[in-house]
């Protein structure tokens, strides 16, 4: 819903560029709950006509209100207040569904692949395995209240985990797949982080813009033994969510 007009047109004499003044009307209105989180803005035509300034104006201020984290902007379907920054803590148990709820959001996901493969060298160097060896890729999205935190894709030998592929097919969840196998419990062994922009349909996916950097997490998970039973990589969209390391 288009907020009512408070603002009107903008001074031309206060020595602050008019898509800094947009900037300042929009923050406050989000402080003061006029725009809600998770609210659809205004159309770039209809802030232009509200402050009487042209598209390229507000374009500008809507970018700078996205680079300051209170606006997240959507291809195809326009800008939106944005929502909490989720921390995701790195430790020993990270499981899913037990980080959104932590956040007091309902957890869900949406599978996109399940099949066979062959390692490529990243996957066989990380579960070690040689170069080409069959592994299941099982890529899920994971939304916390329906909006997308995360974009992961988790790698498992066939050889060491047979009946992986079936059992993820049935429960959905790597958890009760690895449960299935005979692995009741894993642990994170290393945690590889770096930052970078959106590739192929990532953004889409993610619902980010495309010249916002989203964090990827390189995860390897052993078994209680040791054993690695998991090479899993996930994209958070930034500043969506943040990557926590407590000592």
């Amino acid at each position: 819903m288009t907020p009512p007009d408070r603002t009107g047109p903008l001074s031309r004499d206060q020595g602050v560029t008019l898509w800094r003044q947009i900037v300042r009307a929009v923050e406050t209105e989000i402080a003061a709950g006029v725009l809600a989180v998770g609210a659809k803005l205004p159309t770039e035509a209809q802030f232009a006509a509200r402050f009487a300034v042209n598209r390229h104006t507000v374009r500008r201020a809507l970018e700078e209100l996205s680079r300051n984290g209170l606006v997240r902007v959507e291809q195809g379907r326009g800008s939106f207040v944005a929502e909490e920054s989720l921390d995701y803590e790195v430790m020993p148990r990270t499981r899913f569904s037990e980080w959104i709820r932590s956040h007091n959001k309902e957890p869900s996901g949406r599978v996109l692949e399940l099949r066979e493969t062959a390692a490529d060298g990243i996957v066989a160097a990380a579960l070690g395995l040689r170069l080409g060896a069959r592994v299941v890729r099982f890529e899920r999205l994971g939304l916390a209240d329906g909006l997308p935190v995360s974009l992961s894709s988790h790698h498992f030998s066939t050889q060491r985990l047979p009946g992986v592929l079936a059992a993820l097919d049935e429960t959905g969840s790597v958890t009760a797949a690895l449960a299935a196998c005979g692995v009741p419990d894993y642990l994170r062994q290393s945690t590889r982080v770096t930052a970078r922009l959106p590739q192929g349909n990532e953004a889409e996916l993610l619902q980010m813009p495309r010249n916002r950097p989203l964090l990827v997490a390189e995860n390897v998970n052993v078994d209680r033994a040791g054993s690695v039973v998991e090479f899993a990589l996930s994209r958070h969209p930034t500043p969506r969510v943040q990557i926590v390391f407590e000592p």
